[in-house]
């Protein structure tokens, strides 16, 4: 059987076209009346992935925005999330979370067969103040033992790390714990084979906020929860695609749309497998970091920065001008293999 390297792979699933796209597109090709992407709809192979992913079950501009299941209606959300004021003033954060083995679409007609929580990769954002209770109703609808550990301050008998913390198929556990320290954290199955089972999908955002009612809090801006994952299709510890949630090249097709003049805060996480460094490059513009969020006080100004697995930041900017503006991997064959995409800045912009 003949052995297909990551490029090969690429191409025959049709995602290469990014390859000779990127090498022969020219900014000037472009018209004072047109935008990069209407040119690129135009002309689908100058850059990203042919054709289009289904959205219905897993939307990634939606995902861009959504945290404790705000996308759902109210008798939905109801379901996998409720709010319970403290006598202390905080609140008890009340999740319903299961996981399940699913086939996701990473680009179009590549479906990955993963292990996800609640059908969905990445799992859903869950998001809390510092002092706030958390309780996780975890149920194991895999195939395979699973648990949720979650980074930050808990108990270690909360830690779902060990052997014995592991949830068999069929079986509950609630994670109990009080959301701290400030910051971006994720959480993910530590079941072994550990990289087994964190490629395969089994990962989320967790961001806290400063305390309620702290002096010392976060400006107000459009908020981007943004993990950086990858697939290996065949198996082989090797990753075929790469992206900014799940989908290669999605926002190739889909810019992010974000508004001048405002504030931009991206929440990025690495949880790429198989790979040591990842990292996240933005054209045109500067950023702000806050290295973990831990920090409200910024640690440098940059247009890269590198993140080893696990590692996250807090990255804020504010879009000067309109236009669509590229952010990519600086590892180019990540870019090529799908983590690549576009914000649209405008000045009057429309929610998508």
């Amino acid at each position: 059987m003949k052995h297909f390297t990551r490029r090969s792979w690429l191409q025959l699933a049709g995602l290469g076209s990014l390859v000779s796209g990127a090498l022969h597109w020219r900014p000037g090709a472009l018209s004072a009346s047109q935008s990069l992407s209407e040119v690129q709809h135009e002309n689908p192979h100058l850059m990203g992935a042919v054709g289009r992913v289904s959205t219905e079950v897993f939307d990634p501009s939606a995902f861009l925005r959504t945290w404790n299941f705000s996308n759902l209606t109210d008798t939905e959300r109801a379901r996998f999330y409720r709010e319970t004021p403290r006598s202390n003033g905080t609140l008890l954060r009340e999740y319903e979370m299961f996981a399940v083995d699913r086939d996701v679409e990473i680009a179009p007609g590549v479906f990955f067969p993963a292990w996800t929580y609640n059908g969905q990769v990445p799992g859903p954002t869950l998001r809390a103040n510092e002092g706030d209770r958390i309780r996780v109703n975890f149920i194991n609808q895999g195939t395979h033992p699973h648990t949720i550990h979650f980074h930050g301050w808990h108990p270690p008998e909360m830690d779902g790390s060990m052997p014995d913390h592991e949830v068999a198929p069929g079986e509950r556990f609630v994670y109990e714990f009080d959301a701290a320290p400030f910051g971006v954290h994720l959480y993910h199955c530590h079941s072994v084979p550990l990289k087994r089972h964190i490629h395969k999908g089994l990962y989320g955002a967790f961001i806290i906020d400063p305390p309620t009612g702290a002096v010392a809090t976060r400006a107000p801006a459009d908020e981007l929860v943004m993990i950086l994952n990858s697939f290996d299709t065949n198996f082989d510890a090797e990753n075929e695609v790469y992206a900014v949630n799940t989908v290669a090249h999605f926002h190739m097709h889909e810019p992010i749309r974000v508004q001048v003049g405002q504030l931009v805060r991206m929440y990025v996480i690495n949880i790429t497998e198989f790979d040591l460094l990842n990292s996240l490059h933005l054209h045109g513009m500067f950023f702000d970091v806050y290295r973990t969020g831990t920090q409200l006080i910024p640690s440098e100004t940059t247009d890269t920065v590198m993140f080893c697995q696990g590692e996250r930041m807090v990255l804020e900017t504010t879009f000067r001008y309109p236009g669509d503006f590229m952010f990519h991997a600086h590892q180019s064959e990540f870019a090529e293999l799908g983590w690549m995409g576009l914000f649209r800045a405008e000045s009057d912009r429309r929610e998508t």
